[in-house]
Formats: C-alpha cells, structure tokens, sequence
C-alpha cells in the first residue's frame, strides 16, 4: 500500500496532511510512504524530518502520486493534480464540495475515490475524526489572539500607580466549537466575555466558562435545537427581536467574533452596517464567516478595513492555517484515525467497508460518479437545498447565531 502526502498547491494553504508521528503510524500498519519535497515547510516539518519517520521525499508532485493508492491533502485535488492520479486512487482531504459541483464532476471523472473530512458524521466512534472540530477549536482561539493584536488596548483589567486600566468587553456571536474556546481564551486573557447563540442549551455552557449570556430567552428560543445538536433556522419575528438586543449589546463591546456558518448557503448577516457604526473608534470585529460571505457588513475576505470612525473589521482567510503547525499536527491525526479504519491489519491493504456509516457520510465519488445524496447532478437545474441542508455539517462550528468547518477553523 503506497501513500502519497502531497504539497499544497493553494499559497494560502500552510497546513500539511500528514506530520512525521503519522507517517510513523501509518508504517506501522504496512505502508510506503511517500512526501512531496517541501509539503511541510510552512508548517515547520522540513523533509528531513519525514525522512527520519521512515517516509521517502519526492521531489515532485507526480513522483509522489505516481503509484499511490492513497492520497492525502489538506485541499481538494486541482485539475493538474487529478492528472496525476491512477483510476481507483483514493483521496482524502476537505473537499469543500458546495457550490463546486464542476469540481466534483472532475474529480469522478478522474476515477478517484474522493472522501471529504468535514462531512464526518459527529457520533461517538468518529469524535477522533472531526476535522471541523479540531480546525475550528483553533480558529476560536486565533480569533481571539488576532481581535487583541488589532486591539489597541490591554485585554485585562490592571490596577496601577497612575491608574485602573479598564479590562476590555468582548463578545461571541456563536457558541459552537470555536465560539467556546474563543470565549475560554478571552477569559484567560482576562476579558470581560459575553456571548450569545439561538441554542439553549449552550447557555449553561457559556456561564460554565465564565461568559454571560445574552439571548432572547422566548419560547422559539427553548425549542431552537435540532435532534443533532445544531440550531434551528430561526424565524423572521424572533430575528428582529435578538437583532435589537445584540445592536444596543454591540455598542459597548470593545471585540465581537462572530463564527456563524450554514452549510450550503452564504453566511448569515449578524452585524448591521448601523451596528458596525455603534461600535467605538478603536474596537475590533473578527469575522470567521469570511470565506462565506461574513457575518459581518463591510468584511472583506483576505482584508482588515478599518471604517471611517476607526472601527476594524478583521477578514483573515483560512484563520486555522494562521496556526499552521498545530493545525496540520491535529489534522493529520483526524486523518489517521479515519483511514486506520479502511486498512486491513492482516493483509496490510486498503478494504474499504462500503457500508460503514463513516464512508457513507464522507464518500463523494466512486466509480466514476458523484455517489453523495446531498451533490448528484440536478438534471433540471434546480439545487436540492432541503438535502444539503439535512445531510451536511457546519463548515467549522456546531452552532450559528440566527440560523444560525472550515474549519479547519477555523
């Protein structure tokens, strides 16, 4: 069995599939190897490093593929990467499948095996796989450290000889994965934290940190859960009200992440133009939904705008790549621990159990077709929302204010 760990071909993309604990692993289970030269330099695992762990270095992307019967990626193979590929060849990465039907049709036709990490179901046996988990984990916390790096202000209240410096307000709209350990950061930072999510039961989950919470607590609220865990589309009257609470909350936040994402749809709109203009000269706003649309009015994916009474409005593409080293260490876990399911420990080979729930949630193409229920080809053109809704999973995090990953996030 010969797996390929390939370079990223996206500049923005520092993370790397596989790290040299990995690698030792998966040699423990009976494969060859094979690293890309210079596939973790952004993410401080030089090729000597693989090396050691026991994996051969390619100098190129097509020594590497060639062969493979796996291969893995942080990032949906391109074109000129499918090309490299044999029939039959399974690739796992975060495929980021919505919206990119064309992307998909060509990765079927390209005869790969795609699977999708962040479409791992999120039961028991699997919470070792969840990619979205482990990626947003680390977005919550970046949001956190960049929000007080743009901050112009100390975080923690101090009390000195010339005086009491004030300890800054920061507030979470969205208390999934990210939204906790951005509100656990915060408070270690010494932040006074609020927060805010449709769901109730991450209530007692925010006071559990520290954090007050701030909702319209109505009847909606109480039943705004789904059977998975995730939050309920909410409707247009209960909208409005939480939109008056949060607006008259903002004004007085010094820092406001926001991580709310729905899969398959554009981010919702959390933060007004008028709410932006509440806020005071010097505060900050950090939108994880960037790459989504924002959450935010004015975010600019890949920007920092500072508006023109001098509030900030932080957009930073791929926010757990910001953390690249600790990113691709969890991530080439989650990957390890997903793949050691397919292998055969006795012939040392691939055997995939086409009818296991992990494969059915994350199997994007097989055979030459598009196999996933929520992205077969709309023959009349229309797109089947209702499916993607109810089969996918948040692009980084388990809630979403007002509906409400990567990611990965992250």
């Amino acid at each position: 069995m010969r797996i390929a760990v390939l370079s990223e071909t996206d500049s923005a993309e520092p993370r790397v599939a596989a790290v040299p604990e990995t690698v030792k692993k998966f040699k423990a289970l009976g494969a060859d190897v094979v690293v890309q030269s210079g596939a973790g330099l952004k993410a401080g695992v030089p090729d000597g490093e693989f090396e050691a762990a026991g994996a051969t270095v390619a100098g190129s992307a097509e020594d590497a593929a060639r062969d493979a019967d796996l291969v893995l990626k942080v990032r949906r193979p391109g074109a000129e990467e499918l090309k490299l590929l044999k029939r039959g060849t399974v690739v796992v990465a975060i495929m980021d499948p919505y919206g990119n039907e064309q992307a998909l049709q060509a990765m079927a036709e390209a005869g790969v095996d795609g699977f999708a990490m962040e479409l791992m179901p999120r039961i028991t046996r699997a919470q070792v796989m969840d990619v979205l988990s482990s990626q947003a984990n680390l977005a919550g916390y970046r949001a956190v450290v960049d929000g007080a790096a743009e901050y112009g202000r100390a975080m923690p209240m101090m009390m000195t000889a010339a005086g009491t410096v004030p300890a800054a307000r920061v507030f979470v709209m969205g208390v999934g994965v990210a939204g906790l350990q951005a509100i656990a950061t915060a408070r270690r930072l010494g932040a006074v934290v609020t927060a805010t999510d449709v769901r109730p039961a991450t209530k007692e989950q925010v006071e559990s940190l520290g954090a007050k919470f701030v909702a319209v607590e109505d009847d909606e609220f109480k039943q705004a859960e789904t059977a998975g865990g995730y939050a309920k589309e909410m409707s247009a009257d209960y909208q409005r009200k939480q939109s008056e609470l949060v607006k008259g909350h903002i004004a007085k936040q010094d820092i406001v992440i926001t991580t709310a994402l729905i899969p398959g749809r554009p981010a919702p709109k959390l933060v007004s133009e008028e709410m932006v203009a509440s806020m005071k000269p010097g505060s900050v706003l950090i939108d994880l939904a960037v790459e989504r649309g924002g959450n935010v009015a004015g975010a600019k994916a890949g920007e920092i705008v500072t508006t023109d009474k001098g509030v900030k409005i932080v957009g930073h593409l791929n926010v757990p790549g910001r953390l690249a080293a600790t990113a691709s260490s969890l991530y080439a876990r989650n990957l390890y621990a997903f793949l050691e399911t397919l292998i055969d420990k006795e012939s040392k080979a691939l055997a995939i159990k086409w009818d296991d729930e992990l494969v059915k949630a994350t199997n994007l193409t097989r055979d030459g077709s598009v196999v996933h229920a929520s992205f077969q080809p709309k023959t009349d053109g229309a797109a089947s929302e209702a499916a993607a809704v109810g089969l996918a999973r948040s692009d980084g995090d388990k809630s979403e204010t007002s509906k409400a990953s990567t990611a990965g996030a992250a």
